[in-house]
């Protein structure tokens, strides 16, 4: 009988999921990330920290959106957990500071007491970046809770002690050819009235998406067969950060990688569009693997984009259905899209895309916003 069921209700529930998850809005959305920018630029401690960097030896990675659940089977980290914990390890032997994006705990499905005690490893793998100074921390919409005083010292301060801060956003600034850039970090659910602390969209998840996500065995990052939605949030970010004079915007709560103003399947199918044009068969052949491979990983993408602007970077996220994690580093004069995948048992780093940094600088600096 629950086959059954499962087969018959799957489809509308995932549809009517989809309705009602997302719904920027591109006023709104430009709106409240250029408050956001401004408060931190103006030091309003409240909105976020300002971090100077220097570019040779700088070392971030960016993660977001892990979704930290109860370990029951609407937990979408669950599958995600080895690979997250064995990046942690890496980054923190290898010197990385690390900057977690929003939506660290899944708080619309969960109690924080209930997260925070299935979750013990990861939050001391977080920790120790702490103790060292090197853990910053945005909130996003589902762990939207941790803005507040309350909670936070309630159930996080235990765990992180005095010296945890949580921001609204992250203002990473650098000079290159003696002119200053920045890179701006925030979850990025900023201006989506669905999931910008919204009431209804938190009570329909908690008492209706959560129980039937676990009888139906749906998972959040492998139930559409279109982005639509997602790719409209991401190009309306990007069309804010063009706008942005020498920045570069890098955010999360889509879900869906972005490297440099392309998703992967993007770039991809570019690469293959200049492989045939050079009758390149070997390259053909590899990159509609490749490709085929992504679409089915990503879910597919329904329509594209060309976004000129080298200026947005999302970092997808840490609970992909396949236990995959992906994220940004920064490191030295190189911005990555990374991917962490296990195999055979063993946590693999993947390099998806890379460029120097000084690079899409120069593009930005060179572009006239004006003219977009």
């Amino acid at each position: 009988m629950k086959k059954l069921l499962q087969r018959l209700f799957r489809k509308p529930v995932i549809w009517l999921a989809e309705r009602l998850s997302s719904a920027p809005r591109k006023d709104q959305v430009f709106a409240s990330l250029s408050a956001l920018l401004r408060n931190i630029q103006n030091k309003k401690e409240s909105s976020g920290i300002i971090v100077p960097f220097e570019m040779p030896t700088a070392k971030f990675v960016i993660f977001s959106d892990e979704h930290k659940g109860a370990r029951d089977s609407a937990d979408d980290f669950r599958p995600a957990e080895n690979n997250y914990l064995n990046a942690l390890n890496y980054y923190f032997d290898n010197g990385f500071q690390f900057i977690n994006l929003g939506d660290c705990e899944e708080l619309w499905e969960n109690k924080p007491d209930i997260v925070i005690e299935k979750n013990k490893a990861d939050f001391e793998a977080e920790l120790r970046f702490l103790k060292q100074d090197r853990y910053y921390r945005t909130f996003g919409n589902h762990d939207l809770q941790w803005k507040f005083d309350f909670p936070r010292n309630r159930f996080l301060k235990p765990v992180f002690g005095d010296k945890f801060i949580i921001y609204e956003g992250i203002l990473l600034t650098t000079t290159y050819n003696d002119r200053t850039y920045s890179v701006f970090c925030t979850h990025g659910h900023q201006g989506d009235k669905r999931s910008d602390g919204n009431a209804f969209s938190t009570w329909f998840v908690a008492a209706i998406w959560t129980p039937l996500q676990r009888f139906l065995e749906i998972s959040i990052n492998s139930t559409s067969d279109s982005f639509e939605l997602i790719d409209k949030h991401n190009i309306i970010m990007y069309e804010w950060s063009a706008t942005q004079k020498d920045l570069v915007f890098i955010s999360g709560h889509t879900h869906k990688p972005v490297f440099a103003s392309l998703d992967h399947i993007e770039r991809l199918n570019k690469a293959l569009e200049k492989a045939k044009a050079n009758q390149n068969a070997a390259a053909i052949e590899t990159l509609e693997a490749e490709l085929e491979k992504r679409k089915a990983e990503y879910a597919g993408k329904q329509f594209h984009k060309t976004m000129v602007v080298p200026s947005y970077f999302n970092s997808g996220c840490c609970c992909f259905a396949d236990g995959d994690v992906t994220g940004i580093e920064i490191e030295g004069d190189n911005i990555r899209l990374v991917k962490w995948k296990e195999e055979s048992g063993q946590s693999h780093r993947i390099i998806l895309e890379q460029c120097p940094l000084s690079y899409l600088f120069d593009l930005i600096s060179n572009t006239d916003m004006s003219k977009l």
